[in-house]
Protein backbone atom coordinates (compact mmCIF):
# COMPACT_ATOMS: atom_id res chain seq x y z
CA UNK A 1 0.00 0.00 0.00
CA UNK A 2 2.76 2.74 0.67
CA UNK A 3 4.39 1.67 -2.70
CA UNK A 4 1.40 1.62 -4.21
CA UNK A 5 0.11 5.19 -2.66
CA UNK A 6 4.02 6.90 -3.35
CA UNK A 7 3.81 6.17 -6.99
CA UNK A 8 0.18 7.51 -7.07
CA UNK A 9 1.85 10.44 -5.44
CA UNK A 10 4.78 10.59 -7.73
CA UNK A 11 2.69 10.47 -10.91
CA UNK A 12 0.59 13.11 -9.76
CA UNK A 13 3.40 15.52 -9.01
CA UNK A 14 4.88 14.85 -12.47
CA UNK A 15 1.83 15.58 -14.15
CA UNK A 16 1.52 18.88 -12.48
CA UNK A 17 4.98 19.80 -13.38
CA UNK A 18 4.37 18.92 -17.00
CA UNK A 19 1.02 20.65 -16.65
CA UNK A 20 2.66 24.01 -14.97
CA UNK A 21 5.29 23.73 -18.17
CA UNK A 22 2.22 24.21 -20.22
CA UNK A 23 0.86 27.00 -18.97
CA UNK A 24 4.25 28.99 -18.46
CA UNK A 25 5.52 28.01 -21.50
CA UNK A 26 4.52 29.09 -25.28
CA UNK A 27 1.39 27.72 -27.48
CA UNK A 28 3.46 24.82 -28.72
CA UNK A 29 4.58 23.86 -25.60
CA UNK A 30 0.50 22.11 -25.31
CA UNK A 31 1.56 19.81 -28.47
CA UNK A 32 4.86 19.03 -27.71
CA UNK A 33 3.73 17.13 -23.80
CA UNK A 34 1.84 14.55 -24.36
CA UNK A 35 -1.60 14.66 -23.67
CA UNK A 36 -3.27 17.60 -21.79
CA UNK A 37 -6.49 19.27 -21.66
CA UNK A 38 -5.22 22.11 -23.65
CA UNK A 39 -4.10 19.90 -26.47
CA UNK A 40 -7.56 17.39 -26.04
CA UNK A 41 -9.72 20.72 -26.98
CA UNK A 42 -8.05 20.78 -30.26
CA UNK A 43 -8.02 17.24 -30.97
CA UNK A 44 -12.05 17.30 -29.89
CA UNK A 45 -12.16 19.99 -32.50
CA UNK A 46 -10.57 17.90 -35.30
CA UNK A 47 -12.56 15.31 -34.85
CA UNK A 48 -15.75 17.01 -34.99
CA UNK A 49 -14.93 18.67 -38.05
CA UNK A 50 -14.26 15.49 -39.84
CA UNK A 51 -18.19 14.68 -38.56
CA UNK A 52 -19.18 18.11 -40.28
CA UNK A 53 -17.02 16.70 -43.78
CA UNK A 54 -18.78 13.51 -43.27
CA UNK A 55 -22.47 15.01 -42.59
CA UNK A 56 -21.68 16.52 -46.24
CA UNK A 57 -20.54 14.04 -47.84
CA UNK A 58 -23.07 11.87 -47.17
CA UNK A 59 -25.88 14.29 -47.67
CA UNK A 60 -24.70 15.17 -51.27
CA UNK A 61 -22.98 11.85 -52.27
CA UNK A 62 -24.28 9.07 -50.35
CA UNK A 63 -27.60 8.85 -51.90
CA UNK A 64 -26.54 5.23 -53.99
CA UNK A 65 -25.05 3.86 -50.58
CA UNK A 66 -28.03 4.85 -49.09
CA UNK A 67 -30.07 3.38 -51.27
CA UNK A 68 -28.30 -0.25 -51.01
CA UNK A 69 -29.35 0.30 -46.84
CA UNK A 70 -32.95 1.24 -47.25
CA UNK A 71 -33.17 -2.31 -49.28
CA UNK A 72 -32.22 -3.77 -46.06
CA UNK A 73 -33.86 -1.88 -43.66
CA UNK A 74 -37.02 -1.62 -45.65
CA UNK A 75 -37.40 2.16 -45.22
CA UNK A 76 -40.51 4.26 -46.89
CA UNK A 77 -38.92 7.38 -46.74
CA UNK A 78 -38.78 9.59 -50.16
CA UNK A 79 -35.63 10.19 -51.75
CA UNK A 80 -35.31 13.30 -51.66
CA UNK A 81 -35.16 12.80 -47.88
CA UNK A 82 -32.50 10.46 -48.01
CA UNK A 83 -29.55 13.30 -47.76
CA UNK A 84 -31.52 14.53 -45.09
CA UNK A 85 -31.83 11.51 -43.26
CA UNK A 86 -28.27 10.89 -43.95
CA UNK A 87 -27.07 13.98 -42.06
CA UNK A 88 -29.46 13.35 -39.42
CA UNK A 89 -27.86 9.71 -38.82
CA UNK A 90 -24.33 10.98 -38.45
CA UNK A 91 -25.41 13.62 -36.24
CA UNK A 92 -26.85 11.19 -33.91
CA UNK A 93 -24.02 9.36 -33.81
CA UNK A 94 -21.56 12.23 -33.08
CA UNK A 95 -24.18 13.63 -30.16
CA UNK A 96 -23.91 10.31 -29.18
CA UNK A 97 -20.44 10.11 -28.61
CA UNK A 98 -20.05 14.10 -26.88
CA UNK A 99 -23.46 13.34 -24.95
CA UNK A 100 -21.34 10.33 -23.08
CA UNK A 101 -18.49 12.26 -22.88
CA UNK A 102 -20.40 15.31 -21.27
CA UNK A 103 -22.10 12.63 -18.74
CA UNK A 104 -18.49 11.03 -18.06
CA UNK A 105 -16.59 14.18 -17.38
CA UNK A 106 -19.30 16.50 -15.68
CA UNK A 107 -17.67 17.64 -12.64
CA UNK A 108 -14.32 17.41 -13.40
CA UNK A 109 -12.43 20.03 -11.29
CA UNK A 110 -8.89 19.36 -10.33
CA UNK A 111 -6.00 18.00 -12.63
CA UNK A 112 -5.44 15.02 -10.35
CA UNK A 113 -9.30 13.49 -11.08
CA UNK A 114 -9.20 10.54 -12.66
CA UNK A 115 -11.60 11.79 -14.94
CA UNK A 116 -9.30 13.87 -16.38
CA UNK A 117 -7.39 11.38 -17.88
CA UNK A 118 -10.38 10.14 -19.62
CA UNK A 119 -11.05 13.22 -21.19
CA UNK A 120 -7.22 13.96 -22.17
CA UNK A 121 -6.28 10.57 -23.11
CA UNK A 122 -7.42 7.35 -24.46
CA UNK A 123 -7.66 8.69 -27.77
CA UNK A 124 -7.19 5.11 -29.63
CA UNK A 125 -10.65 3.90 -27.30
CA UNK A 126 -12.64 7.25 -27.94
CA UNK A 127 -11.85 7.59 -31.98
CA UNK A 128 -13.26 3.54 -31.76
CA UNK A 129 -16.39 4.66 -29.95
CA UNK A 130 -16.87 7.28 -31.79
CA UNK A 131 -16.89 5.47 -35.12
CA UNK A 132 -18.91 2.36 -33.69
CA UNK A 133 -21.30 5.18 -32.91
CA UNK A 134 -21.44 6.53 -36.27
CA UNK A 135 -21.86 3.42 -37.94
CA UNK A 136 -24.37 2.38 -35.35
CA UNK A 137 -26.99 5.59 -36.26
CA UNK A 138 -26.88 4.12 -39.88
CA UNK A 139 -28.85 0.77 -38.27
CA UNK A 140 -31.67 2.82 -36.06
CA UNK A 141 -35.25 2.60 -37.41
CA UNK A 142 -36.28 5.56 -39.65
CA UNK A 143 -38.71 6.40 -36.91
CA UNK A 144 -36.45 7.64 -33.82
CA UNK A 145 -34.07 9.03 -36.31
CA UNK A 146 -37.48 11.12 -37.35
CA UNK A 147 -37.83 11.93 -33.78
CA UNK A 148 -34.27 12.67 -33.44
CA UNK A 149 -34.68 15.08 -35.97
CA UNK A 150 -37.33 16.84 -33.91
CA UNK A 151 -35.47 17.08 -30.76
CA UNK A 152 -32.44 18.16 -33.24
CA UNK A 153 -34.50 21.46 -33.78
CA UNK A 154 -34.66 22.13 -30.03
CA UNK A 155 -31.18 20.95 -29.45
CA UNK A 156 -29.82 23.35 -32.02
CA UNK A 157 -31.75 26.11 -30.62
CA UNK A 158 -30.18 25.27 -27.29
CA UNK A 159 -26.57 25.94 -28.90
CA UNK A 160 -27.65 28.83 -30.62
CA UNK A 161 -28.49 30.53 -26.92
CA UNK A 162 -24.93 29.60 -25.57
CA UNK A 163 -23.71 30.78 -28.44
CA UNK A 164 -24.87 34.02 -28.19
CA UNK A 165 -24.41 34.41 -24.25
CA UNK A 166 -20.69 33.49 -24.59
CA UNK A 167 -20.21 36.64 -27.12
CA UNK A 168 -22.29 38.92 -25.46
CA UNK A 169 -19.66 37.78 -22.25
CA UNK A 170 -17.19 38.54 -24.19
CA UNK A 171 -18.43 41.47 -25.80
CA UNK A 172 -18.86 42.80 -22.15
CA UNK A 173 -15.77 41.46 -20.54
CA UNK A 174 -13.46 43.49 -23.28
CA UNK A 175 -15.33 46.48 -22.66
CA UNK A 176 -15.06 45.93 -18.93
CA UNK A 177 -11.15 45.10 -19.06
CA UNK A 178 -10.70 48.60 -21.48
CA UNK A 179 -12.53 51.01 -18.54
CA UNK A 180 -10.72 49.06 -15.57
CA UNK A 181 -8.12 51.45 -14.05
CA UNK A 182 -5.38 49.64 -15.01
CA UNK A 183 -6.06 50.22 -18.96
CA UNK A 184 -8.00 53.04 -19.15
CA UNK A 185 -5.86 55.85 -19.64
CA UNK A 186 -3.67 53.03 -21.96
CA UNK A 187 -6.60 52.39 -24.01
CA UNK A 188 -8.60 55.36 -24.06
CA UNK A 189 -7.37 55.79 -28.09
CA UNK A 190 -7.57 52.16 -28.84
CA UNK A 191 -11.58 52.19 -27.34
CA UNK A 192 -12.61 55.44 -29.30
CA UNK A 193 -11.01 54.03 -32.37
CA UNK A 194 -12.59 50.78 -32.10
CA UNK A 195 -15.80 52.44 -31.86
CA UNK A 196 -16.04 54.40 -34.55
CA UNK A 197 -14.70 51.67 -36.81
CA UNK A 198 -17.34 49.46 -35.17
CA UNK A 199 -20.03 52.05 -36.03
CA UNK A 200 -18.58 52.96 -39.55
CA UNK A 201 -18.75 49.24 -40.27
CA UNK A 202 -22.52 48.53 -39.50
CA UNK A 203 -23.84 51.99 -41.25
CA UNK A 204 -21.62 50.31 -44.73
CA UNK A 205 -22.89 47.07 -43.83
CA UNK A 206 -26.53 48.22 -43.76
CA UNK A 207 -26.28 50.32 -47.22
CA UNK A 208 -25.10 47.68 -49.05
CA UNK A 209 -27.82 45.41 -47.45
CA UNK A 210 -30.57 48.50 -49.00
CA UNK A 211 -28.00 48.43 -52.22
CA UNK A 212 -27.72 44.57 -53.13
CA UNK A 213 -31.36 42.55 -51.29
CA UNK A 214 -33.68 45.64 -52.07
CA UNK A 215 -33.66 46.03 -55.73
CA UNK A 216 -37.29 46.78 -56.04
CA UNK A 217 -39.96 48.52 -53.54
CA UNK A 218 -41.65 44.85 -53.49
CA UNK A 219 -38.95 43.63 -51.17
CA UNK A 220 -40.66 44.41 -48.31
CA UNK A 221 -39.43 41.86 -46.41
CA UNK A 222 -36.26 42.62 -46.82
CA UNK A 223 -36.51 46.05 -46.09
CA UNK A 224 -38.24 45.15 -42.63
CA UNK A 225 -35.24 43.30 -41.40
CA UNK A 226 -33.16 45.99 -42.50
CA UNK A 227 -34.49 48.80 -41.15
CA UNK A 228 -35.42 47.18 -37.66
CA UNK A 229 -31.58 46.21 -37.13
CA UNK A 230 -31.40 49.89 -37.25
CA UNK A 231 -33.39 50.25 -35.07
CA UNK A 232 -32.32 47.51 -32.38
CA UNK A 233 -28.67 49.39 -33.08
CA UNK A 234 -30.21 52.77 -32.40
CA UNK A 235 -32.11 50.93 -29.16
CA UNK A 236 -29.01 49.02 -28.12
CA UNK A 237 -26.77 52.63 -28.54
CA UNK A 238 -29.09 54.66 -26.43
CA UNK A 239 -29.44 52.33 -23.53
CA UNK A 240 -26.03 51.58 -23.22
CA UNK A 241 -25.42 55.74 -23.36
CA UNK A 242 -27.75 56.07 -20.42
CA UNK A 243 -26.48 57.93 -17.22
CA UNK A 244 -27.59 55.12 -14.90
CA UNK A 245 -25.82 52.49 -17.21
CA UNK A 246 -22.62 54.39 -18.80
CA UNK A 247 -21.46 51.23 -20.77
CA UNK A 248 -19.71 53.43 -23.46
CA UNK A 249 -19.86 53.00 -27.14
CA UNK A 250 -17.76 49.60 -27.71
CA UNK A 251 -20.38 46.71 -26.52
CA UNK A 252 -23.24 48.41 -28.74
CA UNK A 253 -20.63 49.13 -32.03
CA UNK A 254 -19.83 45.34 -31.46
CA UNK A 255 -23.27 44.23 -30.52
CA UNK A 256 -24.27 46.66 -33.84
CA UNK A 257 -21.36 44.32 -35.84
CA UNK A 258 -22.83 40.86 -34.83
CA UNK A 259 -26.78 42.03 -35.84
CA UNK A 260 -25.92 43.58 -39.08
CA UNK A 261 -23.71 39.91 -39.67
CA UNK A 262 -26.80 37.57 -38.28
CA UNK A 263 -29.25 39.94 -40.44
CA UNK A 264 -26.68 39.71 -43.68
CA UNK A 265 -26.97 35.92 -43.52
CA UNK A 266 -30.41 34.95 -42.67
CA UNK A 267 -31.09 37.38 -46.06
CA UNK A 268 -28.41 35.18 -47.67
CA UNK A 269 -29.81 32.35 -46.39
CA UNK A 270 -33.17 33.35 -48.39
CA UNK A 271 -34.13 30.79 -51.21
CA UNK A 272 -32.54 31.44 -54.37
CA UNK A 273 -35.32 31.55 -56.58
CA UNK A 274 -36.07 34.96 -54.77
CA UNK A 275 -36.30 38.24 -56.72
CA UNK A 276 -34.44 40.23 -53.99
CA UNK A 277 -30.90 38.57 -53.79
CA UNK A 278 -28.49 39.77 -56.79
CA UNK A 279 -26.76 36.59 -57.72
CA UNK A 280 -23.61 37.08 -59.51
CA UNK A 281 -23.02 36.57 -63.19
CA UNK A 282 -21.63 33.42 -64.36
CA UNK A 283 -22.56 30.29 -63.70
CA UNK A 284 -18.86 29.40 -63.00
CA UNK A 285 -18.13 32.17 -60.69
CA UNK A 286 -21.87 31.14 -58.86
CA UNK A 287 -20.09 27.74 -58.03
CA UNK A 288 -16.80 29.10 -57.13
CA UNK A 289 -18.71 31.17 -54.53
CA UNK A 290 -20.67 28.58 -53.30
CA UNK A 291 -18.04 26.31 -52.88
CA UNK A 292 -16.07 29.12 -50.83
CA UNK A 293 -19.11 30.31 -48.49
CA UNK A 294 -19.59 26.82 -47.86
CA UNK A 295 -16.10 25.98 -46.60
CA UNK A 296 -16.16 29.19 -44.43
CA UNK A 297 -19.18 27.98 -43.50
CA UNK A 298 -18.74 24.81 -42.01
CA UNK A 299 -14.92 26.53 -40.84
CA UNK A 300 -16.97 29.21 -39.01
CA UNK A 301 -19.17 26.73 -37.36
CA UNK A 302 -16.70 24.70 -35.99
CA UNK A 303 -14.83 27.66 -34.42
CA UNK A 304 -17.87 29.09 -32.94
CA UNK A 305 -18.34 24.98 -31.23
CA UNK A 306 -14.63 25.40 -29.97
CA UNK A 307 -14.26 29.19 -28.72
CA UNK A 308 -17.93 28.42 -27.02
CA UNK A 309 -17.12 25.14 -25.14
CA UNK A 310 -13.99 26.43 -23.61
CA UNK A 311 -15.78 29.56 -22.54
CA UNK A 312 -17.59 28.02 -19.80
CA UNK A 313 -16.84 30.61 -17.06
CA UNK A 314 -19.23 33.16 -18.42
CA UNK A 315 -22.43 30.49 -17.42
CA UNK A 316 -21.11 29.78 -13.66
CA UNK A 317 -23.47 32.32 -11.74
CA UNK A 318 -20.39 32.38 -8.79
CA UNK A 319 -16.75 32.45 -10.38
CA UNK A 320 -13.63 32.01 -9.21
CA UNK A 321 -11.44 34.96 -8.50
CA UNK A 322 -8.09 33.43 -8.13
CA UNK A 323 -7.43 29.71 -10.17
CA UNK A 324 -5.43 27.38 -8.28
CA UNK A 325 -2.99 25.39 -9.66
CA UNK A 326 -4.61 22.10 -9.57
CA UNK A 327 -7.74 23.13 -11.27
CA UNK A 328 -8.76 22.49 -14.62
CA UNK A 329 -8.21 25.02 -17.25
CA UNK A 330 -12.11 25.04 -18.69
CA UNK A 331 -14.59 23.17 -17.73
CA UNK A 332 -14.84 19.38 -19.05
CA UNK A 333 -18.84 19.18 -19.06
CA UNK A 334 -19.91 21.96 -20.45
CA UNK A 335 -17.17 21.53 -23.12
CA UNK A 336 -18.71 18.63 -24.37
CA UNK A 337 -22.25 19.53 -24.26
CA UNK A 338 -21.85 22.46 -25.98
CA UNK A 339 -20.14 19.89 -28.94
CA UNK A 340 -23.26 17.53 -28.65
CA UNK A 341 -25.69 20.35 -29.32
CA UNK A 342 -23.11 21.95 -31.95
CA UNK A 343 -23.99 17.97 -33.61
CA UNK A 344 -27.43 19.21 -33.42
CA UNK A 345 -26.64 22.41 -35.10
CA UNK A 346 -24.60 21.26 -37.95
CA UNK A 347 -27.32 19.01 -38.76
CA UNK A 348 -29.98 21.52 -38.68
CA UNK A 349 -27.71 24.00 -41.43
CA UNK A 350 -26.78 20.79 -43.49
CA UNK A 351 -30.71 20.73 -43.96
CA UNK A 352 -31.55 23.77 -44.03
CA UNK A 353 -33.90 23.03 -40.48
CA UNK A 354 -36.41 20.90 -42.26
CA UNK A 355 -35.85 17.30 -42.58
CA UNK A 356 -37.64 16.98 -45.92
CA UNK A 357 -36.02 20.10 -47.48
CA UNK A 358 -34.06 18.99 -50.54
CA UNK A 359 -30.24 20.89 -50.69
CA UNK A 360 -28.69 21.54 -53.14
CA UNK A 361 -24.61 20.51 -53.47
CA UNK A 362 -22.39 22.57 -51.84
CA UNK A 363 -25.01 24.61 -50.04
CA UNK A 364 -25.67 25.46 -46.04
CA UNK A 365 -28.00 26.75 -44.23
CA UNK A 366 -30.54 27.74 -47.32
CA UNK A 367 -34.48 28.28 -46.59
CA UNK A 368 -37.03 30.34 -45.24
CA UNK A 369 -36.87 28.27 -41.95
CA UNK A 370 -33.30 29.12 -41.77
CA UNK A 371 -34.13 32.64 -42.33
CA UNK A 372 -36.29 32.93 -40.03
CA UNK A 373 -33.61 31.69 -37.02
CA UNK A 374 -31.39 33.67 -38.01
CA UNK A 375 -34.05 36.38 -37.73
CA UNK A 376 -35.06 35.51 -34.10
CA UNK A 377 -31.35 35.03 -32.80
CA UNK A 378 -30.90 38.56 -33.76
CA UNK A 379 -33.54 39.78 -32.24
CA UNK A 380 -33.08 37.47 -28.88
CA UNK A 381 -29.37 38.82 -29.26
CA UNK A 382 -30.40 42.68 -28.61
CA UNK A 383 -32.73 41.92 -26.11
CA UNK A 384 -30.36 39.61 -23.98
CA UNK A 385 -27.82 42.65 -24.17
CA UNK A 386 -30.13 45.21 -22.95
CA UNK A 387 -31.29 43.14 -20.25
CA UNK A 388 -27.61 42.27 -19.35
CA UNK A 389 -27.20 46.33 -19.02
CA UNK A 390 -30.51 46.93 -17.35
CA UNK A 391 -30.73 44.34 -14.95
CA UNK A 392 -27.70 45.44 -12.82
CA UNK A 393 -29.45 48.92 -12.55
CA UNK A 394 -32.73 47.29 -11.76
CA UNK A 395 -31.00 45.36 -8.79
CA UNK A 396 -29.34 47.89 -7.25
CA UNK A 397 -32.51 50.06 -7.35
CA UNK A 398 -34.04 47.05 -5.73
CA UNK A 399 -31.52 46.98 -3.03
CA UNK A 400 -31.80 50.73 -1.97
CA UNK A 401 -35.05 50.50 -1.76
CA UNK A 402 -34.59 47.81 0.60
CA UNK A 403 -32.63 49.72 2.53
CA UNK A 404 -34.49 52.80 3.01
CA UNK A 405 -37.31 50.61 4.16
CA UNK A 406 -37.50 50.96 8.07
CA UNK A 407 -36.56 47.65 10.34
CA UNK A 408 -39.65 46.79 12.50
Amino acid sequence: MPNTEGAMESTTNSTKTMYARIINGSWFDQFRNGSNPWMARYAYGLMFLITNLLAWAVRDYGHSALTEMKGLNGSKWIKDCLGAEGVLRVSLGCFTFYFAMFLSTAGTSKLDDRRECWHSGWWSAKIVMKVSLIILSFLVPPEFISLYGQLAHFGAGVFLVIQLISIISFITWLNDCCQSEKYADRCHIHVMLLATAAYVVCILGIILMYIWYTPQPACLLNIFFISWTIVLLQLMTSVSLHPKVNAGFVTPGFMGLYLVFLCWSAIRSEPPEGKCIQRAGTAAKRDWLTIISFVVAVLAMVIATFSTGIDSQCFQFRKKEIQEEDDVPYGYGFFHFVFATGAMYFAMLLIGWNTHHTMKKWTIDVGWTSTWVKIVNEWLAACIYIWMLVAPVIWKSRQAAEAELPTP
